[in-house]
């Protein structure tokens, strides 16, 4: 279960989404901050992948055999803790086994948890290491998102549908990670 996400930067800023829906200065900045918010936690599901690397941190009962990381492109396991109640122990890097698929699909296996009924591994996820990193149809594809988003503001609940618009998915689809079982 995933119990933290860092913030991170968004993929397009806000000037940049104005531009393309030719908004004037200063009009429906927190509009467009929120279409940006929805237009990448919308690439982010689609794709499978979160975009601008950030920590993430989740927590699980120990269990036998590989975990595998629920976000990714996983760039590296930071830290695994064995949580005992309330305690809280850092494992030694020795405890526990790391590996990271060239499409950032990340497992960790426990070896030696000692009294750790839970774990809480923190690990850094994403495409770019920063926002100029992002591939650019995904962003192209995200400036759509939000246009497609801001058009649909008025129009009424349910007719909007989840998928995102053709070109939009297009767009995405080279980037898209679907996991299949456990």
């Amino acid at each position: 279960m995933i119990t933290a996400i860092e913030k991170g930067a968004a993929p397009v800023g806000v000037a940049e989404a104005k531009a393309w829906l030719r908004l004037g200065a200063g009009q429906d900045d927190a509009v467009v901050a929120g279409l940006i918010r929805s237009a990448a936690d919308l690439c982010e599901a689609f794709t499978g992948q979160m975009l601008i690397a950030r920590a993430v941190t989740e927590e699980m009962p120990v269990a036998a055999g590989w975990i595998r990381l629920i976000k990714r492109p996983v760039v590296a396991v930071e830290a695994v803790t064995g949580l005992v109640g309330g305690a809280e122990t850092a494992l030694a890097g020795d405890a526990w086994r790391c590996e990271i698929d060239r499409d950032g699909a990340a497992r960790v296996r426990i070896d030696a948890p000692g009294d750790a009924t839970h774990v809480r591994m923190t690990y850094r996820a994403g495409l770019a290491s920063e926002v100029n990193g992002v591939p650019e149809a995904i962003r192209q594809g995200l400036a759509r998102m939000i246009q497609h988003l801001h058009e649909a503001r008025s129009e009424a609940r349910g007719e909007f549908g989840c998928a995102p618009p053709a070109i939009v998915a297009a767009l995405w689809q080279p980037w898209r990670r679907v996991r299949l079982g456990r």
